[in-house]
């Protein structure tokens, strides 16, 4: 019983911020999250979520505190539930041309724009946006602290490895199925021995050393 209650006071306050929000008249919220800025390869992938305020998902957290599995399984249970959901995501050829926090902010705003409900609020974790039509709200740590920021995190983060687990088999000797495009050690090592693929970012500076080498 005792774990049943801690998990409910966590996302009772996890729900904090929707919760006020609700109370102004907010009442189709979108939280919204992107992963993969800090990757040498692949896309940047967003995710928007409208949660339905009658509906928690227990175990929902920020998606870099959970396992592989339990985001998976999550993921499912948070796309059942939501009234609405959307992903996007940006090349890195998009990348190198804007930038990786334009790439971001471009994706979070294409998952915004592909949701069927328009949302009377959304919820970003950090990055300020412009006004869709509706205030976009930045927050710190957001998929800390926001219980609809922490969903989109997770079907990002789930849509995202997907991506790159594809990836993998077209350019397997990289590793991308392991580290996701980070800047692992082994990722490195293939960079020096391979140079770079055409899912590489060449605007990073971990990338185009090792492609003049």
């Amino acid at each position: 019983m005792e774990p049943l209650l801690a998990e409910a006071y966590r996302l009772s306050l996890l729900r904090g911020v929707e919760e006020k929000l609700y109370q102004l008249g907010y009442s189709n919220q979108a939280g919204v999250d992107e992963v993969g800025r800090g990757c040498l390869a692949g896309p940047v992938v967003a995710a928007a979520v409208v949660v339905d305020p009658r509906t928690t998902v227990p175990g929902v957290d920020d998606s870099k505190r959970l396992t592989a599995e339990a985001r998976r399984q999550l993921a499912t249970w948070i796309c059942d539930s939501a009234l609405d959901w959307s992903v996007a995501a940006v090349s890195p050829a998009i990348i190198d041309r804007i930038n990786i926090l334009q790439a971001s902010k471009r994706a979070m705003v294409q998952a915004l724009n592909g949701l069927s409900i328009v949302p009377d609020v959304a919820l970003v974790d950090a990055v300020p946006l412009a006004r869709q039509g509706f205030p976009c709200l930045p927050i710190v740590r957001g998929d800390s602290f926001s219980y609809a920021i922490a969903c989109a995190s997770i079907v990002a983060k789930v849509e995202r490895d997907r991506m790159m687990e594809e990836l993998d088999s077209s350019y397997p000797h990289y590793g991308f199925a392991r580290h996701k495009g980070y800047a692992a050690p082994e990722h490195l090592e293939a960079l020096k021995d391979f140079g770079p693929c055409p899912s590489h970012r060449l605007t990073f500076r971990s990338v185009l050393p090792r492609a003049e080498a």
